[in-house]
């Protein structure tokens, strides 16, 4: 009994000292892969390149969009403590939920508020972006998935 729970203890203490999981770097250009991403009921734009520049806490991300609407580019800023940032027409927040990136965000957009709940995740070899994007609108909520693949 003593033996065992000895070998117990010990487990339990190797486990305990094992280096937690870091949080993937996501800095880089990302371009859009139309093919793998997922839009639902929304058009698909005809391109579009994220450029992050990640030392986390801190999280830049430059958007450029290009659509039936035009072009567009945005600039938003987080904090991925879970530190409340307010950016050009939203706020948000993000912060790690293991190695995956959680951002829940409020946007006005055309005097409606739409609110987002995305999960970021990298692929293991660091060349594939996900993100599942919940969002609720005043027409109801729909998901998205963007896949990004890194330049």
């Amino acid at each position: 009994m003593k033996k065992c729970f000895t070998v117990v203890a010990a487990l339990a203490m190797a486990l305990l000292a094992a280096p937690s999981q870091a949080a993937p770097n996501l800095t880089g250009v990302w371009k859009l892969n139309l093919s793998k991403s997922d839009y639902g009921p929304v058009p698909q734009p005809e391109a579009m390149t994220r450029t992050i520049n990640h030392n986390d806490p801190s999280l830049q991300v430059s958007t450029y969009q290009k659509g039936a609407q035009g072009e567009a580019t945005t600039e938003l800023k987080y904090s991925t403590d879970g530190k409340m940032m307010e950016n050009k027409g939203s706020k948000g927040s993000a912060k790690w939920d293991g190695d995956k990136l959680v951002v829940d965000s409020v946007r006005d957009m055309q005097g409606s508020e739409l609110k987002f709940h995305e999960v970021w995740s990298l692929s293991t070899d660091g060349k594939t972006m996900t993100i599942l994007n919940h969002i609720t609108a005043p027409q109801g909520e729909f998901d998205l998935t963007l896949v990004f693949d890194k330049q």
